[in-house]
């Protein structure tokens, strides 16, 4: 998650509308984790402990780490971490090495990948994995049309604050493939998101998550314009059904590396 101040900082309330379809892929990605050997569990990019309670099921002391005081509120109160930790997780390092590194949609967030993997596989304990799931979704209409529209209005330099997000699978699978053994996926998750009165359910998705950067930039009027061009462009292209809710196709990238023992 990003941001520290309260104007920056995430509301807990907007991003879990969608907890459980986004709570999914991450129980996907754990069900990949192979035995672990001794040794701590990271939850980088915690957020509100979603995961919490999957992964201290796992019997080893739970480590949340997330940049967002709101979120580690709420993760706090789940109860089902040892420690929490407020930094910036793409430069945070574990005291010790860790067994797991699990991060379900925190690092599309972040730059120079090329790096940050890497040093992530090298933080683990011999025989220790580095799992995680990012949203692939960038180029699809519901992420692309945001950036589309704002650059129309305003030029290409008012969506800089838009992450890059998730790169290509083979670049992945290259990087880490030296330090031990590397699977990588895709999943195309079918999600029916819930009737809304107050807006289409896909803006309702993308703009507590990807878009948030974009439309903080944004003076109110400028929100109010790119919104509005926004819902009417996604209300063709996600129709809603009879009863107001909509089949959202969501593509999420997903890879494991188990470090050489």
């Amino acid at each position: 998650m990003t941001g520290t101040g309260s104007k920056s900082d995430w509301d807990p309330g907007a991003y879990d509308r969608f907890r459980g379809l986004r709570l999914r892929p991450a129980i996907d990605l754990l069900r990949a984790v192979p035995a672990l050997p001794p040794g701590p569990v990271i939850d980088l990019g915690c957020g509100a402990g979603a995961a919490g309670q999957a992964l201290s099921d796992r019997g080893q002391p739970l480590i949340g780490v997330d940049r967002s005081p709101n979120m580690l509120a709420e993760a706090r109160a789940s109860g089902h971490y040892q420690q929490l930790v407020e930094a910036d997780v793409g430069t945070w390092s574990p005291e010790a090495p860790a067994a797991l590194i699990f991060s379900n949609a925190a690092l599309q967030w972040l730059d120079d990948h090329d790096s940050l993997m890497p040093r992530l596989a090298r933080a683990l304990t011999p025989g220790g994995t580095l799992a995680v799931q990012m949203p692939h979704q960038n180029n699809a209409p519901s992420h692309r049309l945001w950036p589309t529209l704002a650059e129309e209005f305003w030029g290409a330099s008012v969506t800089a604050s838009l992450p890059a997000g998730s790169r290509e699978p083979a670049l992945y699978h290259r990087l880490l493939r030296p330090l031990g053994q590397v699977s990588v996926w895709e999943t195309a998750y079918y999600q029916v998101l819930p009737a809304s009165d107050v807006a289409h359910p896909v803006r309702l998705f993308t703009e507590a998550s990807y878009a948030r950067p974009l439309l903080q930039a944004l003076d109110p009027a400028m929100q109010a314009r790119l919104i509005s061009a926004y819902e009417a462009a996604i209300e063709k292209t996600y129709p809603r059904a009879a009863d107001g809710t909509v089949l959202f196709p969501f593509r999420r990238l997903f890879f494991t590396v188990t470090v050489s023992a």
